[in-house]
């Protein structure tokens, strides 16, 4: 275990805001685990679980506790009796690089989830998902470190209890579990159709015949690359907000009013950048943060340096929202605090 101290959480999230973490520990291999918790109380001190920092915020105040980062890697995975192939990847693998091996073999589960920034680790944390598919619709279980028990588990599909952009991870169980590995279930194939509005528009407007894993994880590579920032190279936390999901009635009052409502397996929704780009927003500078011209739903941190200017672009934009449209946004990233 790596013991880091007094490092600034701007180095280690891609939006790049934060003040200094009293210590930061880097777990390489499961055994450390428990050494790092118990570092943390022996000095009684809090502690949050971070990945590659991409879906996560710091306070200006920094944090007075100990980060830990799972550092451990590696790909392995076997074949069951019904054909299904099954991946174990440890937790500080980076997400992309399992697509890629994944669409390398012609597996099909996880193609269109190509791209996403963030660790195998953080992958159930908040169910990640892209264009269709998301990890709980493979996921198989996780092993994970209980910091409460202080004893290694097995936590099944059923225990995470998974829902849109949610688990138990981020909810009832927040800042429990160090997952350390994760395995989902694939197969060879192709992913059923029709595809997401945006890779069918895709697909015709390229005249594309072949849909194996490789060629849709080149269409969404495209795909994000057209709308969605590098947050190695630009400052951002990628998709801001959750999109706005409602029940069938007030589905039907939206629709009536004309507004864009989408039914998809999660049931009715309101994509959140479309709300946010008829406010105005779109490519506008708040405070230092740009609302970004490609997609309204991603905030990049051009300018800002403090994460008080970033808390004073948010309320602008969820403010106006609310008082257009009634729907309150939810932001997607999480706050070290």
């Amino acid at each position: 275990m790596k013991v880091n101290e007094n490092i600034l959480i701007s180095s280690l999230t891609t939006m790049r805001l934060g003040g200094p973490a009293r210590y930061v520990l880097e777990v390489e291999q499961p055994s450390e685990i428990p050494d790092a918790y118990g570092f943390a109380k022996q000095y009684h001190l809090p502690t949050f679980v971070m990945g590659y920092g991409a879906n996560t915020l710091g306070h200006d105040e920094g944090f007075k506790g100990a980060i830990i980062i799972n550092r451990m890697r590696g790909i392995t995975e076997s074949t069951t009796d019904d054909g299904s192939t099954m991946i174990k990847i440890m937790g500080g693998e980076y997400w992309d690089n399992v697509v890629a091996y994944a669409c390398e073999r012609g597996l099909t589960g996880i193609e269109a989830m190509s791209k996403i920034p963030g660790l195998a680790g953080a992958a159930p944390v908040q169910n990640i998902g892209a264009y269709g598919q998301d990890i709980s619709d493979t996921f198989v279980e996780a092993e994970a470190y209980d910091s409460v028990t202080d004893s290694f588990v097995t936590l099944s599909k059923a225990d995470l209890q998974f829902s849109y952009r949610k688990s138990i991870l981020n909810t009832t169980a927040k800042n429990r579990y160090f997952i350390i590995s994760i395995t989902i279930a694939l197969k060879q194939g192709t992913m059923p159709r029709p595809f997401y509005n945006s890779i069918e528009k895709y697909i015709t407007e390229h005249s594309l015949t072949d849909f194996n894993p490789q060629s849709i994880r080149s269409i969404v590579t495209q795909l994000r690359a057209n709308k969605l920032p590098d947050p190695l190279e630009i400052a951002s936390a990628g998709s801001f907000f959750h999109n706005v999901y409602l029940t069938e009635e007030a589905a039907e009052a939206a629709a009536d009013k004309g507004y864009p409502v989408h039914h998809g397996k999660d049931g009715y929704k309101i994509n959140s950048g479309w709300l946010i780009e008829q406010c105005g927003f779109k490519g506008k500078l708040l405070h230092g943060i740009r609302v970004s011209d490609k997609a309204a739903l991603v905030l990049i941190n051009e300018s800002a340096t403090s994460y008080n200017d970033l808390a004073k672009a948010r309320s602008e934009i969820t403010g106006k929202v609310y008082d257009k449209f009634g729907y309150w946004l939810e932001q997607e990233p999480v706050e070290i605090q």
